[in-house]
């Protein structure tokens, strides 16, 4: 909805949004992003994982109220979980156990308001979030999910995704916020990220924390440079897609009813 004042908010961006657009009818799904605040690369701003959360979840809910479906996009959470970027200056990082706390309290606070599921849209890879589903889920009637947004979309849009401020996130935020980005291609760093050490870590069957520092000098994990808007504007488009239509069919599931014979 747009006035000619330009009063323009967006359907369901609940930060956006006045009392009486939330207080009647019903709004059976919610999407909480999870973004973080941490250095990504030297061209995209602090906030990439926080404003792609945020924007995603607004164009979901739009996509929603076009099938006839209202879903409230949450305000997103800012910080995440970063404890092996900590000696990269101004990050910011949250436990897992804070985030349990902040998930445990915005499921109480949805409980009265007749949200039937809620989404916990991640926008930051070093949020695991399914150990904080496991352990708030027995204890409310909200159905829980996660979706990643960075996965829902087709890969064979780029030439390398890349892990963190590479061209997937790097398109994205040329796409959707291009001001933020540093428009002098030759000051971004290549995104070069030394592999470990251990044969299992590399091959996938185990894991260890990443020390961010000892990783990548330029905070990149993937080059970012062949990234174009139109490549962020695809792999957007098709992630808000199937976003949307999960939250289309979480909006009508039956909770007892939610796994099928085939």
């Amino acid at each position: 909805m747009s006035t000619p004042d330009g009063y323009s908010p967006r359907d369901g961006v609940l930060e956006e949004q006045t009392w009486p657009a939330m207080r009647d009818g019903e709004w059976p799904v919610a999407l909480l992003p999870f973004g973080a605040t941490e250095p990504h690369n030297t061209h995209l701003p602090y906030g990439t994982d926080t404003i792609m959360g945020r924007e995603v979840a607004a164009r979901v809910a739009a996509a929603c109220t076009a099938q006839g479906v209202r879903v409230a996009a949450l305000p997103a959470v800012p910080f995440g979980v970063n404890t092996t970027q900590l000696d990269l200056r101004f990050t910011i990082n949250m436990m897992p156990s804070t985030q349990l706390a902040v998930l445990r309290d915005v499921v109480k606070s949805l409980e009265p308001h007749g949200v039937r599921a809620l989404v916990l849209l991640n926008a930051h890879g070093g949020n695991e979030l399914r150990a904080l589903v496991r352990e708030v889920q027995p204890g409310t009637p909200i159905v829980l999910a996660i979706v990643n947004w960075w996965q829902a979309g087709d890969y064979g849009v780029f030439e390398c995704a890349g892990d963190h401020a590479g061209e997937l996130e790097t398109a994205a935020i040329l796409h959707v916020a291009p001001h933020l980005v540093v428009p002098d291609r030759h000051t971004w760093g290549d995104g070069h990220a030394k592999p470990s050490v251990f044969d299992g870590v590399r091959s996938g069957w185990a894991w260890l924390p990443r020390r961010w520092t000892q990783v990548t000098a330029d905070t990149g994990v993937g080059d970012p440079r062949a990234a174009t808007p139109e490549k962020g504007a695809v792999f957007v488009a098709q992630a808000v897609e199937r976003i949307a239509a999960f939250c289309v069919q979480l909006a009508a599931a039956d909770p007892n009813a939610m796994w099928a014979d085939r």
